[in-house]
């Protein structure tokens, strides 16, 4: 990996954007400290430097407390998508008979054809979900995505003169199915990570926005956006800064990844092709 350059400078802006929300996001609430007395709602001053919102509680406090849950349930989200769909998508690509792969991909496109709001809200309608329910929700919602893109790249890979001679040499089945491949299509697995981390973090933040997956009170930076718009220009410091803090958090993953995207890996991708 370069740090020089154009691509330091990238990475630098990716980690600095990244790297406020995510510090919140994780520790925030250790340093909460306990719950105050509540003041009136949407006042400043008071000891309250970003004010208070619609409940009268202090807008700092709230902000410490309410990433955690986005931002877990987010990454816990795309990781399992891609623990399902990486394996699915391989076995699609690696499958010698067409109906093998078909049998493996058209159902998923069911799931494509559904909109992802639409199935968190009918999941929600159902069963309630909290927050740890919302993961295979989300998850169920970027899998089929993840897993056509995996196929897709795959199948070039499958039919590369490459991995004929690596069943010539005798080579086991996992390098040739899963080893090989997977070094081959690791750049376009970064860049879907990337879109489809943000994608999660977006609708992560839609539901906690429609009350799904948490309280309507809940310590939310989702939430917070929701219920304090009503005093947006009596105090603005309880929308801008959960709001702000979920968009930079998702701009700078995405800078993240495609700037490692851009990173020069020619001589390490020859090298994957001699071995």
């Amino acid at each position: 990996m370069s740090w020089g350059g154009g691509g330091g400078r990238r990475y630098a802006v990716a980690l600095a954007l990244i790297g406020l929300p995510l510090v919140l996001a994780l520790i925030g609430p250790w340093f909460a400290g306990p719950v105050q007395p509540r003041a009136v709602s949407f006042s400043a001053g008071g000891g309250h430097w970003l004010g208070t919102d619609f409940a009268g509680r202090d807008v700092w406090r709230q902000v410490l407390l309410g990433g955690r849950s986005v931002v877990l349930v987010a990454v816990a989200a795309t990781v399992l998508a891609y623990l399902v769909a990486v394996p699915l998508g391989l076995a699609a690509a690696a499958a010698r008979r067409g109906w093998v792969a078909e049998v493996l991909m058209r159902p998923l496109d069911v799931l494509i054809a559904v909109p992802s709001l639409l199935i968190v809200l009918l999941v929600a309608a159902l069963f309630r979900p909290g927050p740890a329910e919302l993961v295979p929700v989300i998850a169920l919602v970027a899998m089929p995505d993840a897993a056509r893109v995996v196929a897709a790249a795959g199948t070039e890979v499958a039919a590369r003169p490459a991995v004929e001679a690596l069943r010539m040499q005798g080579e086991s089945w996992w390098r040739i199915t899963v080893g090989y491949p997977l070094r081959s299509i690791r750049r376009t697995l970064a860049a879907d990570a990337g879109t489809r981390l943000a994608s999660a973090l977006y609708l992560v933040a839609t539901a906690a926005f429609l009350g799904v997956g948490v309280a309507p009170d809940a310590a939310d930076w989702a939430v917070m956006v929701d219920r304090n718009r009503p005093g947006l220009f009596l105090q603005p410091w309880a929308v801008v800064v959960p709001a702000a803090l979920i968009v930079v958090l998702s701009m700078g993953t995405n800078l993240a990844f495609d700037t490692a995207l851009r990173t020069p890996t020619a001589g390490r991708e020859r090298d994957d092709e001699r071995r």
